[in-house]
């Protein structure tokens, strides 16, 4: 993988990871118009630069991540589900990720639900505050976005609207629960690729492209945020479920008239 291709998936990680668009979506598709093999490294590369995208949510909320154990004990709790079923499904997630259609495919159905997603979750409750109900329950619709296409950020947001929070809160949670979820992610493919007979040489020998790719990540990551939380909060779901529509639709026609996006 050359340091061009590195930076672009490491932007397209950083800025889609926490917008309603799916990130995994984008990075498989974003490989396969580059062209980039998808090898062990590849695979493990995109989930593993998911690093420098939650290190950016600790730096802009530094001040709730180290206020209470209370806070660490809701993201538990919310990371439960999602951490039980991605075990248990492990490789048939793993099978789908390169299912180029199906990413397409959902990509289109949650656009077409965020066009809706604002006038049916529109109640806010006087309390923003995430009990451990509301924290499973918001971990419960984050198992949804397992399948590639339908997104963490937005399963997480609407799931935290349907518990009557604002969609500012809702999406911070969003963020906050991205962290124990995405290191989880992130350990599990470093320890997959470390057991390998050749492992260890893949990383040394690749240790720069992880370093760089984490970097760019953090940085797009962390505007990619406040972009979110401002779009979110002005125009609410609907001009991301209008891209999803768009960028669905466009890859599953460049595939009819024979354009080969398969992940090589």
């Amino acid at each position: 993988m050359s340091v061009l291709h590195t930076i672009i998936i490491a932007i397209v990680e950083g800025l889609t990871e926490f917008l309603p668009v799916s990130s995994t979506g984008h990075m498989i598709i974003a490989e396969a118009i580059c062209g980039v093999e998808s090898t062990d490294f590849v695979k493990a590369f995109t989930v593993i630069i998911q690093f420098g995208a939650i290190l950016s949510v600790v730096v802009l909320y530094h001040q709730r991540f180290f206020k209470s154990w209370r806070f660490y004990k809701t993201l538990i709790i919310a990371f439960l589900p999602a951490g039980f079923v991605g075990i248990l499904l492990g490789n048939k997630i793993d099978a789908l990720l390169e299912n180029v259609p199906v990413i397409a495919s959902m990509l289109i159905l949650g656009g077409i639900f965020m066009l809706f997603a604002d006038k049916l979750f529109t109640k806010a409750s006087q309390s923003q505050a995430v009990t451990d109900k509301k924290a499973f329950l918001i971990g419960c619709c984050q198992c949804i976005a397992l399948i590639p296409g339908v997104s963490r950020s937005m399963a997480t947001t609407v799931g935290g609207m349907a518990q009557q929070l604002t969609r500012k809160h809702a999406a911070e949670f969003s963020f906050f629960l991205a962290v124990p979820t995405m290191f989880a992610a992130t350990a599990y493919k470093f320890y997959k690729l470390v057991k390998e007979p050749d492992g260890p040489t893949i990383l040394s020998d690749n240790l720069g492209t992880l370093l760089l790719g984490n970097l760019v990540a953090f940085v797009v990551a962390f505007f990619s945020m406040k972009l979110f939380i401002e779009v979110l909060t002005k125009y609410g779901f609907k001009p991301f479920g209008y891209y999803r529509i768009i960028v669905g639709g466009t890859i599953l026609i460049l595939m009819a008239l024979g354009y080969n996006l398969q992940i090589v």
